[in-house]
């Protein structure tokens, strides 16, 4: 066990990393107006830097973990944010459209191997009976993202010019590498992703990644277009949107905040509860949303419900991974990336041909159906079981049987 206060400033270093990687990931959203005229592109070719990112995510997680995984953590992570911020200044200083791709494609390169590993690092500093808490603690970096990192870019943007956006990600990104360079303490591949899960079972794993795509693809499918929703539906004033974004957004920060509290006790029980509550969120936006009254506190539930989801999604992963915990997360970036993709493109059809009223309506379905689908797995083999009972899927119990997962004497505080 490292040193706890160097452990909880490694972890925040981390957390930040995750905010860099979350920004920049979706920066071009909010400059899209700004890239596509300096560029001579049109708007939807702008768009293909976010879409492209994705699609270089879900083809290079797997193989890139794999490839990586005897190398030592702290030069793997400071690595990777090295190349990111590399590439992000490239970014800044790109003359051309294809110039600013390339440099993105090779920013998303990084982006699987640094997902894969961040987790399983960040645990292993800590006591084994905690971990969904840092995991929590390690996702407020990724709920940050959405509620400061882009509207801060964007609104610089428009002030400075989109180039000065993606300067501040890449000085954040320089600063953030050598953070964890200094911080991080030296960790083994073993240390960080052990041989399996500490409660291995595949058929669980399969279900959860099933259930975080549609998860995320209804989910993604009305975040992305809850501006238009809000305009056309609640009918708010254009002025006041960026204030209810920041509601959305910080209550998903409080909620990840929050849940760290409850998800190392009822891991499944979690991610379960916060499926309902964004299922509720998204079918009442449906239904009521042309109530400005209630669509306020719809917008609050539905942030909080899907970054807590986030973490409660990848704390699950870790625990149930039938191989070893990195390639478990490389995995579920994949399906988050995949959900992230496949959601807007339906959100934008739906958008096309259906109104966008019966987006969230589609993302509230969606989501229910993932609830189906765990809560109907885990039933069936609480029903079709004839050995010893598992209460791993309700609530955790620190399994002694396994020397890296012995409660340790020594308590982390974050």
């Amino acid at each position: 066990m490292v040193h706890q206060r160097r452990a909880v400033y490694a972890l925040a270093a981390l957390s930040a990393a995750t905010f860099c990687y979350v920004t920049t990931e979706v920066l071009p959203i909010g400059l899209l107006t700004l890239i596509a005229p300096d560029l001579g592109r049109s708007r939807s070719e702008a768009g293909l830097l976010v879409t492209g990112y994705a699609v270089v995510v879900m083809i290079v997680a797997l193989p890139l973990t794999r490839v990586t995984r005897r190398v030592p953590r702290r030069p793997l992570l400071a690595g990777a944010l090295g190349v990111f911020a590399a590439a992000t200044t490239v970014s800044a200083f790109a003359t051309s459209y294809e110039v600013l791709l390339a440099a993105r494609l090779v920013s998303a390169t990084t982006n699987g191997v640094f997902w894969a590993v961040v987790f399983p690092v960040a645990i292993s500093m800590f006591p084994a009976n905690i971990r969904g808490r840092i995991v929590a603690r390690l996702s407020i970096g990724n709920a940050l993202g959405p509620v400061l990192g882009v509207p801060l870019s964007t609104w610089l943007g428009g002030q400075a010019g989109w180039r000065a956006a993606f300067v501040a990600m890449a000085v954040f990104g320089f600063v953030t590498c050598v953070a964890v360079a200094l911080l991080l303490p030296s960790v083994t591949p073993q240390e960080s992703a052990g041989d399996i899960g500490p409660m291995p079972d595949r058929p669980r794993f399969v279900v959860l990644l099933l259930a975080t795509v549609l998860a995320v693809t209804g989910a993604m499918g009305a975040f992305t277009y809850m501006t238009v929703f809000l305009l056309d539906v609640s009918g708010f004033a254009a002025a006041s949107l960026g204030l209810l974004l920041f509601v959305q957004g910080s209550f998903g920060v409080a909620g990840t905040w929050a849940v760290g509290r409850v998800l190392d006790r009822f891991p499944l029980g979690v991610v379960l509860v916060l499926l309902g509550l964004l299922t509720a969120a998204m079918l009442g936006l449906s239904g009521v949303g042309s109530s400005k009254v209630l669509t306020i506190p719809l917008l609050a539930v539905a942030g909080m419900s899907f970054s807590s989801l986030i973490a409660g999604v990848q704390h699950r992963v870790m625990q149930v991974a039938p191989s070893t915990t990195d390639m478990a997360s490389a995995s579920l970036s994949v399906a988050f990336n995949f959900g992230l993709a496949a959601g807007s493109l339906i959100g934008a059809g739906l958008l096309a041909t259906a109104g966008v009223r019966v987006i969230p309506l589609f993302g509230g379905l969606l989501t229910a159906v993932a609830i189906a689908l765990l809560a109907g797995h885990e039933m069936s083999r609480r029903r079709g079981r004839n050995h010893e009972p598992d209460h791993s899927g309700w609530s955790v119990r620190p399994n002694h049987s396994r020397g890296a997962e012995k409660p340790q004497a020594t308590t982390v505080r974050t």
